[in-house]
């Protein structure tokens, strides 16, 4: 039988940071030793590798797509990157792969197929924003992103809060950056005054914003979260 290669999850910034900054050493070293990557997109990928250390050998590297537009036929094909012992690296966008992120089904081909999956530590943006939220960290829930449609928003807003305040738990979700202020505007409609909601914004970046208040108080900010990377909680 062939040796099979494993699958290393690799962590990228959660912006435009240096990696050295929010990417452990043992990690970077790693990435140099790769030669072959699946990643979410071709563009972004190439300027974090180049930035993590391998700048000169961008194109001497195989690199394949794997996004929402992946067919699962094409994802059953990678099976043969790991052929003759090739270790294989999976790169998201932003943060954990494989965690609100397209590259879930070949970690899910990897381990039907016998390849060891291996995580390695980097930046998530759902547990930095509930470490700092200062809500209910002992129970919380990831609900991932919530309907685009306004009412259909609004009536998983209403379904959230209402999960929260039986079970006391957490809430957690993301929204695409052009639609953040849409979110908190309904989040704001729907949620009952005494609802804390955290918005954590640019978190590791210098320009982060992290601030947790009841929704009767944030009525009174005047937020405008902008096109930004952000991670929405809420406790009833």
């Amino acid at each position: 039988m062939t040796d099979l290669g494993k699958l290393y999850l690799i962590p990228s910034p959660l912006g435009d940071n240096d990696p050295a900054e929010v990417i452990p050493a043992p990690v970077l070293d790693l990435i140099c030793r790769l030669d072959t990557f699946v990643v979410e997109e071709l563009r972004t990928a190439r300027r974090y590798l180049s930035k993590a250390g391998l700048k000169g050998r961008i194109e001497g590297l195989r690199l394949c797509e794997l996004n929402e537009h992946t067919a699962p036929a094409e994802i059953e094909e990678m099976a043969a990157l790991f052929q003759d012992g090739k270790d294989v690296g999976l790169i998201t966008e932003a943060g954990l792969p494989a965690v609100a992120d397209p590259g879930a089904p070949l970690v899910a081909l990897c381990h039907r197929k016998g390849i060891q999956v291996v995580p390695l530590t980097g930046p998530s943006s759902i547990m930095l924003a509930l470490m700092a939220s200062g809500l209910n960290g002992q129970s919380f829930a990831f609900c991932g992103y919530l309907p685009a449609k306004a009412d259909q928003r609004r009536d998983a807003i209403r379904s959230i809060e209402k999960t929260s305040a039986s079970k006391r738990q957490t809430q957690i979700f993301i929204e695409t950056p052009y639609r953040n202020d849409a979110m908190f505007v309904d989040l704001l409609g729907v949620c009952k005054g005494t609802t804390r909601i955290c918005v954590a914004a640019d978190i590791t970046l210098p320009s982060a914003y992290i601030k947790t208040m009841s929704a009767e108080r944030w009525k009174k900010e005047k937020l405008v979260i902008g096109k930004r990377p952000c991670v929405f909680l809420i406790l009833a």
